[in-house]
C-alpha cells in the first residue's frame, strides 16, 4: 500500500496519514502549493525548500504547451527540469478544458482545442494524456476528464460524467502499460458528478472497479456556494473506500482546510493564497487584510505577530505596504510567501490534532477567531499599531 493512515479524529472522519511516492513520503493532511507551469508564482526552489513544501500540483495542460514535453523530457523529467525533489502531482488538463470553452469541442473520444498562446490546434485524448505525464515524470498521475460548469443542470452533468467515466476505462489501460514498463507513478483518476449526489455516488461506484492508488475529487470550486460543496463533498466521502487517499481538487482557504479535513480529505491545493498576494491580500489566523489598506501606511509591525516566517521577523506592514503601492515586484513574492507559510503551518497543526485527539477543539477554536471584516482583522490586538 502506497497510502498508511496513523491516526483518526473520534469525532469526525478528519484523518492523518502517509503517502509514499516516488519522491519522498507525504504526511498527510497536506496543502499542496500550485506550480501549474513548473513554477509556484513568486517564489523560488530555494523559497519552496525553506518553507518545508512536501508536494506540489503542476498542470499537464500548460506544461504540453509550453515548453513542451520534449524539452521537460530532455532536462531529465519534471523534477530535475524545475530543480524540486518533492512529490509533483500533475493535473489532467480537464479544468482548462472547462475555464476555455470558447477554444475547443469535446467528443467521445478526447478534446479538440486551439492553444491559448498561438492558437495551434492541438487533440489531447486519456491516453494521450497518460503519455504527456509519463514524459513529464511525475509522481502521481490524473486522468482526462470533464468538469461540468456550475451551475449545470442534471441531463448535462450526467453527460460530463459518462465520457469522464469512458475517458477513465481507457487511461486505465493506458497508466497500467506505464506501470509494465517500469513506472513508479501512482494513479490519482478524477471523480466528477457535479452537485448531483445520485451522479457522485455513480461515480465513486464506477471508480471502484478501477485501479487507483488514490481519488481526486473534481467539480469542486467552480462557482458553488460554500454550503453547496460541503454537503456534495461529504455525501461523496462516505461513498469511497478507506484505504484511498482523498485528493480534492483547487480548494484551499484556511477554512477549507478544517472543513475538508473534518469530511474526510487528505490532499489539498489551490492557487488562492499565491493569486490573492499578487493583489495585495495577507492572510492571518483571523482572517485576511489588504496590504494597500490605509491603517497599514504607518503600522510598523509584521504581517502577522505571531507568524514565524522570514517575512514577519523582517518586515513591516508599512513597508510591504509602500512595497505593493509602488509596484515592486518583491511584494509578490513576500506577501505569497506568508500566505503559504500559514496554509502550510495550518496544515501541520491539523495533522498533528488529530494525531494527539484534539482536532475537533482545536477546530471550533479557530473559527470562533475569525473576524469577517478586514478592519476587525487589523483592529485586532495581533495587528493593532
Amino acid at each position: 500500500m502506497s497510502f498508511n493512515v496513523l491516526g483518526r479524529d473520534a469525532k469526525s472522519r478528519a484523518r492523518a496519514g502517509l503517502l509514499a511516492t516516488a519522491h519522498g513520503e507525504v504526511e498527510t493532511p497536506v496543502y499542496m502549493p500550485v506550480a501549474t507551469q513548473a513554477s509556484v508564482k513568486a517564489l523560488s526552489q530555494e523559497d519552496l525548500e525553506s518553507l518545508g513544501v512536501q508536494a506540489i500540483l503542476s498542470n499537464s495542460y500548460h506544461l504540453y504547451l509550453r515548453p513542451g514535453t520534449s524539452v521537460i523530457k530532455q532536462a531529465g523529467g519534471l523534477h530535475r527540469f524545475m530543480k524540486y525533489d518533492g512529490m509533483i502531482l500533475t493535473d489532467s488538463g480537464g479544468f482548462q478544458v472547462l475555464s476555455q470553452a470558447d477554444l475547443r469541442t469535446i467528443d467521445d473520444h478526447g478534446v479538440s482545442f486551439k492553444s491559448h498562446i498561438d492558437g495551434s490546434a492541438h487533440r489531447l485524448t486519456p491516453e494521450k494524456v497518460i503519455e504527456i505525464q509519463s514524459e513529464l515524470g511525475s509522481d502521481c498521475w490524473t486522468a482526462l476528464d470533464v468538469c461540468a460548469p456550475y451551475p449545470s443542470d442534471e441531463a448535462q452533468t450526467r453527460l460530463a460524467l459518462e465520457r469522464t467515466m469512458r475517458w477513465l476505462d481507457l487511461s486505465e489501460k493506458a497508466f497500467l502499460q506505464k506501470k509494465a514498463e517500469g513506472s513508479k507513478a501512482l494513479f490519482f483518476p478524477i471523480l466528477q458528478g457535479g452537485f448531483f449526489a445520485p451522479l457522485r455516488l455513480r461515480a465513486a461506484e464506477h471508480m471502484s472497479q478501477i485501479k487507483t492508488d488514490g481519488i481526486s475529487l473534481g467539480g469542486f470550486s467552480v462557482g458553488e456556494p460554500k454550503e453547496l460543496t460541503w454537503e456534495i463533498l461529504d455525501k461523496t466521502v462516505q461513498s469511497l473506500p478507506e484505504q484511498k487517499p482523498r485528493y480534492l481538487m483547487g480548494v484551499g482557504t484556511p477554512e477549507d482546510l478544517w472543513e475538508a479535513v473534518a469530511l474526510g480529505v487528505d490532499m489539498m491545493d489551490c492557487v488562492w493564497p499565491t493569486r490573492v498576494a499578487r493583489n495585495g491580500q495577507v492572510m492571518t489566523r483571523v482572517g485576511k487584510y489588504n496590504i494597500s489598506n490605509s491603517l497599514c501606511r504607518t503600522n510598523f509591525k509584521p504581517l502577522e505577530s505571531s507568524c514565524s516566517c522570514f517575512v514577519c521577523r523582517r518586515y513591516s506592514k508599512a513597508y510591504l505596504s509602500h512595497l505593493h503601492r509602488s509596484r515592486e515586484l518583491s511584494a509578490h513574492r513576500l506577501i505569497s510567501y506568508h500566505n503559504i507559510h500559514l496554509m502550510l503551518v495550518l496544515a501541520r497543526e491539523i495533522r498533528q490534532s488529530i494525531l494527539d485527539g484534539s482536532f475537533t477543539e482545536k477546530k471550533r477554536e479557530f473559527f470562533s477567531q475569525i473576524k469577517k471584516d478586514s478592519k476587525d482583522v487589523l483592529a485586532h490586538d495581533h495587528f493593532s499599531p
